[in-house]
Parts: structure tokens; sequence; C-alpha cells
């Protein structure tokens, strides 16, 4: 299979088929990230020779005498046939419709078995496709979009450079679910900034209220010294929140939901776990973090962060 890089996917996505069709990211200004900078370039399409000699390796493996062997002596099962892919890169999604098409046919071609294709996506990639070509990508199995939404605080989207304001989100996550196509959410607590937490938060929910996500996956803020908010904390335009704060503005976030959406705390970034339904679990979640809460726990939870290496 043809990887590049550091290969990043949702933790759902973990029973997926990881097909290489980009790497790279092609926004590459988010201040907070660094997860793509050591790849010499910033944003690359896959040849489709390439795709096509992955799909190949994937359609062997599922029937491969050697391939069943080996996994009965590893005491695993035998291969299963393929029934969801998942576009690798920052933004599959950006390419064009055609591109997205030819993909599609291609894993139709050597996966039949294949239900769903899912993949990264920035809320700038849907408002490049006409509504038409939507349609049309959730009949070919598009499905299951995993958007880096980050936040609804329009304070935070204009200093991280995401490239789009809150109301975007919302206009395209709606063109979404009028073309059937079903999306998650990631959410970064800590991208306000010390004291503004809670009221990020608020915006978040207001914002998050109007779409209809399946998940909303949270990580926290882990600010790297190779990333451009290092260098705004160390020249004094920003100052990040404390571990409770960002605790504080997650519980303020899951107050204030009111869609019924699966919410989980996903990612190494996370020290402390929270998942479930709301609004059903709703309490239980809001307990373990005001429990997590507490002031004596912020050294710890702050010499976990200081020790991640990467996420």
């Amino acid at each position: 299979m043809h990887y590049t890089g550091t290969i990043w996917r949702p933790p759902f996505e973990a029973e997926s088929l990881l097909l290489e069709v980009t790497a790279g990211c092609t926004h590459h200004r988010c201040k907070f990230c660094t997860l793509y900078d050591e790849l010499p370039f910033s944003f690359r399409m896959s040849p489709l020779e390439d795709v096509e000699a992955d799909l190949l390796q994937a359609q062997l493996w599922a029937s491969d005498p050697i391939a069943r062997l080996s996994a009965r002596l590893q005491g695993q099962g035998a291969p299963e046939a393929v029934r969801r892919v998942f576009l690798t890169g920052a933004n599959p999604f950006a390419l064009s419709f055609a591109r997205l098409e030819e993909i599609a046919g291609l894993i139709r071609r050597y996966l039949p078995s294949c239900r769903s294709i899912g993949c990264f996506a920035r809320v700038t990639d849907v408002g490049l496709k006409l509504d038409g070509e939507l349609e049309k990508l959730r009949l070919l199995g598009f499905d299951g979009l995993s958007i880096g939404v980050e936040t609804g605080d329009d304070r935070a989207l204009a200093f991280m450079d995401k490239g789009y304001q809150a109301q975007e989100i919302v206009r395209q996550a709606q063109r979404l679910d009028r073309a059937g196509i079903s999306y998650h959410f990631m959410y970064l607590a800590g991208l306000a900034g010390a004291g503004q937490g809670a009221e990020g938060a608020r915006r978040s929910a207001e914002i998050f209220n109007q779409t209809r996500p399946k998940i909303i996956g949270s990580s926290m803020l882990t600010v790297y010294p190779e990333s451009r908010l290092f260098r705004d904390i160390q020249a004094g335009r920003w100052q990040e929140e404390s571990e409770l704060e960002k605790l504080e503005e997650l519980a303020v976030l899951l107050e204030r939901l009111d869609i019924p959406v699966w919410f989980a705390t996903l990612g190494a970034s996370n020290a402390v776990r929270v998942q479930g339904t709301l609004p059903r679990d709703r309490q239980e979640m809001l307990a373990r973090l005001r429990e997590a809460g507490r002031p004596e726990h912020e050294a710890p939870l702050r010499r976990y962060r200081a020790g991640l290496k990467h996420l």
C-alpha cells in the first residue's frame, strides 16, 4: 500500500480500509496544526495508478490463501470483505467531483463489497461542490464525512486562520443534510484562549444546534513549539486556557447542546475520557468532567499534556 508520512484517521474508522488518495492539506495554515509538517509539500494528489494498485492489493488480501494462513497463525479471524473505505489525507473531499467519481468507480470495481466511503473534509471543501454533485457523491457511496470544524466561535476561527466563519459551518452542513450525506464534527477544546473557553463553547453550541452531526468528537488543544500558535504565545498575542478551563469549556458545550448526537472525547490529547449519547447521558458525562476538574487536578493534567510528544 502507498502511504505517505503519518496516516491520521478518526478512532471510529478503525475497521475501515485506509486508502491514500491525497497527502497533506490544501489549507495548511491553521495556527495550531503541525500534523503534516513532516511532508516536503503542502498537498498532493495520489496518481490514480497508485490508488488502483492499492485497491488490487486490498482485493487480493481478502482472498489470498497466504493471508488467510498468516491470520490463522496469529490467532486472528480470516480477512473479511471490505465494507468501508476511508480516504486518507487531511481533506480528500477537496478533490474535484470528477476525481472523487473516478476513485469511487475504482473502489466499486475492486471492492464490490464496499458499502460506504468516508474521509476528512474541510467546511470549505463542501462549498466547492454543487448540490447535484453532492447528491451524486452520496449515490456513489460517500457518507460519514469527518469535518474538523474545531469551534463555532468566529473570533477563534479568525485568529486561528481556519479560513471560514461559523455560519459557513451551518450552510455547508445543511447542504450535506439535503444531499443525504451524514457527517461528524471534530471539536477542539481550548481554541478560544484563556478566559474565553465558556463563551467559545456557548457560541459553538449555538452553531452546532443548527446542524445534524452523527458524532461530535472532541480533542484538546496541545500547543507544540513548531506551530505558529506557539510563536503567538511567545509574543504575548495569545494565552492558552488552563487544563481546568478546557474541561469547563467541554461541560458548557455539553450543557448547551440540544441535538441528538453521540459525543466523545477522542484521541490521546484527552486525559479525561467521556462518551455517551445526548441528551440521555448528559448528566453522567457532566459529572465525570466536573469530578476531573477539581483544582488539585490542574498540575497532573498539565504534566500529561506536556508529555504528549505528538497527537
